[in-house]
């Protein structure tokens, strides 16, 4: 397993070009708001699902990937940088993946419903879609807790009517042989399958937008 890179800044901000016909300028923009998750943690950058998703969008879609995820970030981190990335990358879709530190840390969960409530409401009213990526955690707050915090994700997708993974982790986080040593963040062979995750909510919003 490789370490993480201490020196690695903490916030990775990636633009992948994807298609050469058209400028920077000139393609629409996917960013993504995550944590750990989806900033590579752990393994190399060029093997997160993040970069990942500029290869397979790179076969089909003009778009340019803007990778805003930071490890360790929250709701609350997430929604306080969002302002500033919206105005510099001007996304057409967002992929909201945050929410998992604070289910972790025991955070409030009606807190954290209106962070990631108010995350959403902004990126729409910047004109960007949005696709969800829910979480689940382990019981180690309670049952309720637990059932509670997933449920926070379903709200909003149906309060919003978005575009929405259940789990991000699906047959990933149940499998020892694809997550790292600490049983929190997946290894570089769990990638293509949090991609494969990901694309069945993002596709049809890349057709739609084409």
């Amino acid at each position: 397993m490789r370490n993480a890179n201490p020196f690695r800044p903490l916030l990775l901000i990636v633009l992948l070009t994807i298609s050469p016909l058209l400028s920077a300028d000139e393609k629409a923009r996917i960013l993504v708001l995550g944590d750990s998750l989806s900033a590579g943690y752990g393994i190399e950058l060029e093997e997160s699902w993040v970069s990942l998703l500029a290869e397979r969008v790179a076969e089909n879609h003009p778009y340019q990937v803007v990778n805003a995820s930071v490890s360790g970030e929250t709701s609350g981190g997430g929604l306080a940088r969002l302002p500033a990335l919206l105005k510099e990358h001007t996304p057409a879709l967002v992929i909201l993946e945050l929410g998992g530190n604070d289910g972790l840390r025991g955070h409030p969960l009606n807190i954290m419903q209106q962070q990631l409530d108010s995350i959403i409401q902004k990126s729409q009213d910047a004109g960007a879609q949005v696709l969800l990526l829910g979480m689940q955690i382990p019981p180690n707050y309670g049952q309720r807790y637990t059932e509670r915090f997933h449920q926070v994700y379903t709200q909003l997708a149906k309060k919003y009517e978005l575009a929405y993974v259940p789990f991000f982790l699906e047959g990933v986080a149940v499998d020892r042989d694809l997550m790292q040593r600490d049983g929190i963040h997946p290894t570089a062979e769990a990638q293509p399958a949090m991609l494969d995750n990901v694309w069945v909510g993002l596709e049809p919003l890349l057709k739609n937008q084409d």
